[in-house]
């Protein structure tokens, strides 16, 4: 796990850094590591902070498996919905400290999220799939119709928009923007919070509250992408 993430215990709090010194894709690997730290997460029972490089939170899935690995891309889809699947009906609370641009997959983590705190800059966040040629898998769309705005549902994924940090927290990918030196300080102040739960209470109304979502993202994903 050191390689592409870092996990870092303190206390109750475990971050999960993802850092692949370029764009932070969502490669095979990087998805196996994100996987593998939130299992270590589960069994720390810690509240989680998942967190990118400065400027650059996730650019989304691996581009170069499209083009050089087709044979893997399935593979690669399926992590990227199990990911999802993951946080958002994690055990324990999880918040997102988006530091730069959040782009297609990249965005996945903060539909999903407990609590998702943006920063400030010249960033782009959401859905380009149809953008850049792609069909929104079902999973996604059930992850977007769980948390994105009504009124900004049909223009993030039938039409590609794309928002600004500011823009992000009306549309709902984020709840919050701040300074970008201020992120970390308040991803911290957020998990501090969320520690304070009743953990038995806060995973029981989570998988209420999230239940109809759960169900058909996981519906979604046996349809499309079969183990």
């Amino acid at each position: 796990m050191a390689d592409l993430v870092n996990y870092e215990l303190d206390g109750q709090i475990a971050t999960i850094a993802m850092d692949d010194g370029k764009a932070n894709a969502l490669s095979i690997d990087m998805l196996n590591e994100l996987l593998a730290a939130l299992d270590q997460a589960e069994r720390d029972e810690a509240v989680v902070v998942v967190t990118g490089r400065e400027g650059r939170f996730s650019a989304g899935f691996d581009l170069k498996v499209f083009t050089e690995q087709p044979e893997r891309i399935v593979e690669m889809l399926r992590l990227g919905a199990d990911l999802s699947e993951r946080v958002l009906g994690f055990p324990t609370p999880v918040v997102v400290a988006a530091n730069g641009h959040a782009i297609a997959g990249g965005s996945f983590p903060l539909l999903a999220a407990d609590v998702r705190i943006g920063t400030e800059g010249p960033f782009k966040i959401g859905l380009n799939e149809v953008q850049i040629g792609l069909t929104v898998p079902l999973f996604v769309i059930a992850l977007a119709r769980h948390r994105l705005h009504p009124a900004h549902f049909s223009g993030a994924v039938v039409n590609a928009t794309m928002y600004s940090p500011e823009d992000a927290v009306a549309a709902g990918y984020l709840d919050r923007v701040v300074a970008a030196g201020d992120l970390r300080a308040a991803s911290l102040a957020a998990a501090e919070e969320l520690a304070g739960l009743n953990a038995e209470a806060h995973k029981a109304t989570k998988l209420r509250v999230r239940g109809d979502a759960l169900k058909e993202l996981r519906e979604g994903i046996d349809s499309e992408f079969p183990a």
